[in-house]
């Protein structure tokens, strides 16, 4: 071939790769644009069905027969979970590390006609987490739904939290909840059936002065939420459903007189009762009281000197650890 007719097939093939290359880009454009009509579509559906909901009761599912495993059952709002539970007919496994709870919480629930099983779990020990779980499904059966609810709090300043207790919070509060879904996921996945529920806080999402590490791990307990619920739908396990409970403070006694201008102390047997509705109607993420997602959508908009403003009005306090001494804040 000489030299000037391999120039001219050059030419073309290098011609006809372009109008490729520019044919492949005006469709990947056509396709972006279908997909954001497309989306815009899905957003005007959301916001009209979300309004019918409104006025139209949601379809609860019923969780009778159903083999319930609650961590932290031994008081609180772990308690008032398991009791809400009960009244439905679930099969309940409750963890706890306080046997003296745990045997309160299940005498109640047998009351109201539940069957029960009681497991003393330390929660900050995964070897303990794995150990127990095979107890559960050898003596119990698979469990369907898991409440992740176990957590510790340590109010003080960063300085004056000890480390010993920061691990504990982040491997109670955090670090368990990988353990606990790794054991009981797997039964779960292969019926594409069961329902995961992590209890999270308020704090997962604004943060408040002396709770540095709890507020941390329930940011962690938040994106762990989010992340498992977007890997189920990926591996297209869509019977299996999530849930995420944001609550503000619950007197339960962890947090010493907490107390506000504004935000309400919650009650926990108020609090179970939104939750486990929330959980029967699939909701994923259940804000307490519902003016929180308000605070959440403030906090990306507002500049930083309104934000110290708001924090200033709202005033949160309750009983911390100051360097070392105790003091109101």
């Amino acid at each position: 071939m000489n030299s000037q007719l391999y120039y001219k097939v050059l030419l073309a093939v290098s011609g006809y790769g372009g109008r490729c290359c520019s044919y492949v880009r005006e469709r990947e454009n056509m396709n972006l644009l279908l997909d954001c009509l497309w989306l815009i579509v899905v957003i005007t559906y959301s916001y009209v069905e979300a309004l019918v909901k409104l006025f139209i009761p949601l379809k609860r599912k019923s969780v009778c027969g159903e083999i319930v495993l609650i961590t932290g059952a031994g008081h609180g709002l772990g308690r008032h979970t398991a009791f809400e539970f009960a009244k439905r007919q679930s099969v309940l496994v409750l963890w706890d590390i306080n046997k003296y709870g745990l045997e309160e919480t299940a005498e109640k629930c047998r009351d109201l006609g539940a069957k029960v099983y009681i497991f003393v779990v330390d929660c900050s020990c995964r070897e303990e987490i794995y150990t127990t779980a095979d107890k559960v499904k050898k003596e119990v059966g698979d469990v369907s739904i898991l409440v992740n609810n176990a957590g510790v709090v340590a109010t003080s300043d960063l300085l004056s939290t000890q480390d010993k207790q920061i691990e504990k919070i982040f491997e109670v509060n955090i670090l368990a909840h990988h353990w606990t879904t790794k054991a009981f996921l797997p039964a779960m996945m292969k019926n594409n059936h069961g329902h995961i529920a992590t209890v999270a806080s308020a704090g997962g999402h604004v943060t408040v002065p002396f709770l540095v590490s709890y507020c941390s791990s329930k940011f962690a307990a938040v994106g762990f939420h989010k992340s498992l619920t977007q890997e189920l739908a990926a591996l297209g396990k869509n019977g299996i459903k999530t849930s995420c409970l944001c609550p503000v403070f619950i007197n339960t006694g962890f947090i010493k007189h907490p107390r506000t201008k504004i935000i309400p102390i919650l009650e926990p047997d108020k609090v179970a009762k939104k939750f486990i509705d929330g959980i029967l109607c699939d909701q994923k993420m259940i804000f307490l009281p519902t003016f929180v997602k308000l605070s959440l959508l403030l906090e990306r908009i507002l500049p930083d000197r309104a934000l110290e403003a708001m924090n200033k009005m709202t005033h949160v306090k309750f009983d911390a650890v100051i360097q070392s001494e105790e003091k109101d804040k």
